[in-house]
């Protein structure tokens, strides 16, 4: 797997709306303004905004060609480092006949966003390049007030910095806190709460190390068949990312979710998993249940798991590089990243 150099101020990022196109909508631009001002001063980066980012919701839904030559655009700019995207949605899968790989592998850079997004990683994981699976614009760099400290210094430590064997901690507090995005609510920050659970170990036990795969499990029966799917020999020896949406599946629907991996024969050649907090702590205790349920069912009740992890949908999240090897100690319960995440 590719690196992309790591980013430094100074250096141009590129907004992109590959899904859902609220970013340019007229009540969510404000969001857009918050992102943009952040980037540049808490981070010291050059905002470039692609063309068709900011169109509005009906625009993009209905042009993903334009949405993937933004993409495919972005990627062939050499002045550009870095590629953040607007949010999630429900149909980037809508933009796999217009992707190139080999622009995308011949061009690495930073690539970073999650939930939808997902469809976008496993796009860069055929092309052989690391990316990053965290923050994106209206959520997290948009964040009302100022942005979580624990997302702020994942991108500090990952994107900014080099990363090899930093560990990637539980946040001490978390939010189900939703502020309604309405531009009278600029002023109004998330409630938090203190983290009681940290992170939990649901079956195994000891060190696994390997490259990370994996982001929405709600996208990947979009994805299943496709040309960005990877075989079983593919899956073998990685450690596999799950995290749910704001959609918050109910725990049959994740159970037909883990079935469907399991009967790819993907848990008997997969080295461990590792699961998001739940949006909220919906179907916290329900969810553990299912993976549980679903391990003993495939006999894979030796393969381990852990639960909780600040990634994805819940609040706050923070960074997981995907194609980059790391360990995880299911004895202690830590997670750190055996290299540097970028060059």
């Amino acid at each position: 797997m590719i690196k992309p150099n790591k980013l430094k101020k100074g250096d141009k990022v590129a907004i992109v709306s590959l899904s859902w196109g609220g970013l340019g909508d007229e009540k969510l631009i404000h969001k857009y303004y918050i992102a943009k001002e952040r980037l540049e001063n808490d981070f010291g980066l050059e905002v470039i905004t692609m063309p068709n980012a900011l169109k509005g919701s009906k625009y993009i839904y209905e042009h993903p060609e334009a949405r993937a030559q933004d993409l495919m655009d972005a990627f062939k700019d050499e002045s550009i480092k870095g590629i953040f995207c607007a949010i999630g949605g429900s149909d980037t899968i809508r933009l796999l006949p217009y992707i190139d790989y080999e622009v995308i592998k011949n061009n690495p850079k930073i690539f970073m966003g999650y939930s939808d997004t997902t469809v976008n990683h496993f796009m860069m994981n055929k092309a052989g390049i690391i990316s990053y699976y965290g923050p994106s614009i209206m959520c997290e760099f948009g964040e009302y007030v100022k942005m979580f400290d624990y997302t702020k210094e994942a991108v500090e430590n990952i994107l900014f910095n080099d990363s090899e064997n930093y560990e990637i901690k539980s946040s001490e507090i978390w939010s189900n806190d939703f502020v309604p995005w309405k531009e009278e609510n600029i002023n109004v920050a998330k409630k938090t709460l203190k983290e009681e659970h940290g992170y939990e170990v649901l079956q195994g036990s000891g060190t696994v190390t390997g490259k990370v795969l994996g982001g929405c499990i709600d996208v990947f029966p979009m994805m299943t068949g496709t040309r960005i799917w990877p075989t079983k020999e593919e899956w073998k020896d990685k450690i596999l990312l799950l995290e749910t949406s704001e959609e918050k599946p109910s725990p049959d629907l994740v159970t037909y979710y883990l079935r469907n991996l399991g009967a790819q024969g993907i848990f008997e050649v997969i080295k461990g998993i590792i699961v998001g907090k739940p949006q909220d702590e919906k179907y916290y205790d329900e969810y553990k249940d299912v993976y549980k349920k679903v391990m003993k069912e495939f006999k894979c009740e030796d393969l381990p798991i852990m639960y909780n992890i600040n990634i994805g949908h819940a609040y706050p999240i923070g960074i997981i590089p995907l194609g980059i090897n790391i360990k995880i100690d299911y004895t202690n319960k830590k997670i750190y990243l055996l290299e540097s995440a970028t060059k």
